[in-house]
């Protein structure tokens, strides 16, 4: 070895340089996770009631709190995708409403099989889910706005169309319809796990959420949602199909309406025309508390889910306690200022970390 070398080395030794880089630690990775806020919230909220309240995680408030917090999670899950990808949706509220108007209409008064009535309101909620993401990127406005002007004309529509068939706001007597059974035994059934009953919408839930994080994180599409949230002209500066991403993204929240909607309306057997009015919010704060930021590119599917389960808990455990239900209001604005604070400070170190 020559006197170079060895000095040189001896040099790098006394500097204190080390041959490798070390990678982020195990506390840095999981900063970089933007579900770990939710993760510890929900953590919080269980030890919190289960400690003040003994039905809590009796069998029946286990079903209760999962039950309350599955529909919400299917929302959750693909409004995150959306959000993670730039944007918003304020009709997907209404829209689990109209996809069930639609299978019912069909389904009691045009005499249609259960079935083709839901295929039916698949093809309308997927229809009007890429209406929106065609219109926010050919005319490039807000999709607050756009989906805004979606939301009043599906309300209007659902309440025009549901009075002129029925002379009321209801539609029922769907369970007398062809088709219920097999239908119902998708959307609505029961699983009995000992003395616990866990509705089909839990299970739409889990499977939802898997499928969403896979896709997320999984595939190239996952890649182009990030992108396209991240910064819409650099995404497209490499090539990423940015018009067909968002609109696929948008057609998800009309997918995950439908898959709502069609719970419901097996399930209780009606639906009122201004169901599901105001619910687009909660499901916007479950993705926000899930991790996802307000300007796109950063956020979590399995965060989501989590922070539909924490307003499920929630929720059940103001009322195991026996608390006056507007308490759940103050609940949510400090949880939604609280996730929004956390969510940039873990954005923030995230990027430090990855830089």
């Amino acid at each position: 070895m020559s006197t170079a070398a060895t000095s040189s080395d001896q040099t790098s030794t006394e500097a204190g340089v080390p041959d490798t880089i070390s990678g982020p630690t195990l506390l840095q990775r999981a900063i970089v996770r933007p579900e770990i806020g939710a993760l510890l919230g929900a953590l919080l909220v269980f030890v919190f009631f289960t400690v003040i309240t003994d039905k809590f995680l009796s069998p029946l408030g286990i079903a209760n709190w999962l039950d309350d917090a599955s529909t919400l999670g299917i929302m959750a899950v693909a409004v995150a995708l959306l959000m993670i990808g730039g944007e918003f949706d304020l009709s997907a509220g209404v829209m689990t409403a109209s996809t069930s108007l639609v299978t019912a209409l069909l389904a009691v008064h045009a005499g249609w099989n259960v079935w083709f009535a839901l295929l039916a309101s698949l093809v309308f909620a997927l229809a009007v889910g890429a209406f929106n993401g065609w219109v926010v990127m050919r005319t490039g406005l807000p999709s607050f706005i756009v989906t805004l002007g979606t939301f009043l004309a599906l309300q209007g529509l659902n309440l025009g169309v549901t009075r002129l068939v029925t002379d009321t706001v209801q539609v029922a007597g769907i369970r007398g319809a062809a088709g219920y059974a097999s239908a119902g035994a998708v959307f609505a059934s029961t699983i009995d796990l000992g003395s616990t009953r866990i509705q089909a919408s839990v299970v739409w839930w889990i499977l939802l959420t898997v499928l969403g994080s896979i896709l997320l994180l999984r595939t190239r599409f996952g890649n182009w949602t990030f992108a396209v949230g991240g910064s819409l002209h650099s995404a497209r500066a490499v090539g990423v199909p940015a018009v067909r991403t968002k609109i696929l993204l948008f057609m998800g929240t009309g997918f995950a309406g439908w898959v709502v909607g069609s719970c419901s309306i097996l399930r209780f057997g009606s639906v009122q025309a201004n169901q599901g009015v105001g619910l687009e919010l909660q499901f916007i704060i479950a993705a926000v508390v899930g991790g996802c930021l307000l300007t796109g590119g950063f956020g979590s599917v399995i965060g989501a889910a989590l922070g539909a389960l924490i307003f499920g808990m929630a929720r059940q455990g103001i009322v195991f306690a026996r608390w006056n239900d507007d308490w759940f209001m103050l609940f949510l604005g400090v949880l939604l200022l609280a996730a929004v604070l956390v969510n940039n400070v873990f954005s923030k170190r995230a990027e430090r970390i990855r830089r």
